[in-house]
């Protein structure tokens, strides 16, 4: 009898213990920390299991504290979205120099690919054409572009810091540095593979089409083409241009000037939305008709805002991060959540539909570029769907008080606090 108890109690004591253990991993999978098995390091007991004695690159792990100790609410992976300038190669030329990420650098980047660029004083990118549209955006001094349209009609612009240019597909056109300090800008091609390296160049096709055919095409004598060079240019060191009035006189055509602008000032514009948290500028078709095939918001978040919850229903999305630290967790089927740091000169890439916020870390303001390979800027809040949905089928999902339901905004802040 006396057994028989003994092996009781102690049948008990597992259950019980056993009991303990499913309430315990039940609740770590709950508020928080929804997954079985739990993640995160808060639910490792044995914390040398959290060691890395092996080779490690400490200056690089050191600016990915998101990856190396993940929150617990990041599940499985995903497909790397983080890439950087920062990484890129460089090629330099007496005039300037450039770097890429394209999707053979950047797998998930098959949307659009994006360059990083630099001009001195009078450094030149030699007249070419894409097969792309080209839009950007300058981070640095002064840049003079030049293009002809589709019906023969020429523009000469100069721009500055945070102006925008868009040059659609097959459309001509050169970029010169201007001083003191020269032109620094970022590219963005709305085709993930394309190349800042193999550009239709002037002096590539001139080289390569025979003296004859290049008189005869410009009514010239073949001498006028015996010092064309046979190596392409692409980028070097020019003079300083004359005064853009003067330039501006000199390729007047009697056809006048295009009829749409081939620049935008993002400076000049008022924010689409603004909280005390930061602002978003959304720069389209609506206010930029030329730009048909690339959206893009200039996003500032300050020291503490966040980049509400939200996704993007048209179109993946591209970010160029200029100042700033912080980082962005992409939320994925599956379930599959990751969470990354961000720098200046990173790169972002989110696909269309998934959702995803980004949290100001730093001292100092966040500002980022989203590109997108539309016409029109879209997205879509969580925080608005919830509140301009039906309120009990909501309280009901999320087991919330439909009185707090209520409390939610139905406006989109883009940026909060609000």
């Amino acid at each position: 009898m006396r057994e028989f108890s003994r092996r009781n109690i102690l049948a008990a004591t597992a259950v019980a213990g056993a009991t303990t253990a499913v309430s315990a991993a039940a609740k770590a999978a709950q508020f928080g920390n929804p997954d079985r098995p739990p993640e995160g390091d808060v639910n490792v007991k044995n914390r040398q299991a959290l060691d890395e004695p092996g080779p490690q690159n400490r200056t690089l792990t050191s600016q990915f504290p998101s990856m190396g100790n993940p929150p617990p609410t990041d599940v499985n992976g995903m497909a790397m979205f983080w890439s950087s300038f920062n990484l890129a190669h460089k090629r330099v030329q007496d005039g300037g120099w450039a770097r890429q990420v394209t999707q053979a650098d950047f797998a998930i980047s098959e949307a659009v690919s994006g360059v990083n660029m630099r001009l001195g004083p009078g450094g030149v990118r030699e007249l070419h054409w894409h097969q792309q549209a080209e839009w950007a955006v300058m981070t640095d001094g002064k840049c003079r572009i030049s293009v002809l349209d589709g019906d023969g009609r020429p523009a000469v612009r100069d721009v500055k810091a945070g102006d925008l240019w868009y040059f659609p597909p097959g459309l001509p056109h050169s970029l010169q540095g201007l001083g003191p300090s020269g032109a620094e800008f970022v590219l963005v091609f709305d085709n993930g593979r394309a190349s800042e390296y193999n550009t239709l160049l002037l002096t590539d096709w001139m080289a390569h089409t025979p003296p004859k055919i290049l008189a005869e095409n410009f009514n010239l004598p073949v001498s006028a083409f015996q010092n064309n060079p046979v190596d392409d240019l692409w980028i070097y060191q020019g003079a300083e241009p004359p005064p853009l009035a003067q330039v501006q006189r000199e390729v007047a055509s009697p056809l006048g000037e295009p009829d749409l602008e081939f620049t935008f000032s993002t400076s000049d514009m008022a924010p689409t939305r603004q909280t005390r948290s930061g602002s978003v500028k959304v720069i389209d078709t609506r206010n930029f008709p030329i730009s048909a095939n690339i959206a893009a918001a200039v996003v500032t978040i300050k020291p503490g805002g966040l980049r509400e919850l939200h996704w993007h229903p048209t179109a993946d999305e591209w970010q160029y991060w200029v100042q700033g630290a912080g980082r962005m967790t992409v939320f994925n089927t599956g379930p599959a959540a990751t969470t990354a740091d961000f720098h200046p000169g990173d790169i972002g890439y989110v696909k269309k539909g998934l959702g995803h916020y980004v949290e100001n870390t730093g001292s100092t303001d966040i500002v980022m570029i989203e590109t997108f390979k539309t016409d029109r800027f879209a997205e879509v809040s969580l925080a608005q769907w919830l509140a301009c949905s039906p309120r009990q089928m909501v309280a009901e999902t999320l087991r919330m008080d439909p009185r707090l339901i209520e409390q939610i905004s139905k406006s989109r802040p883009d940026i909060v606090p609000a």
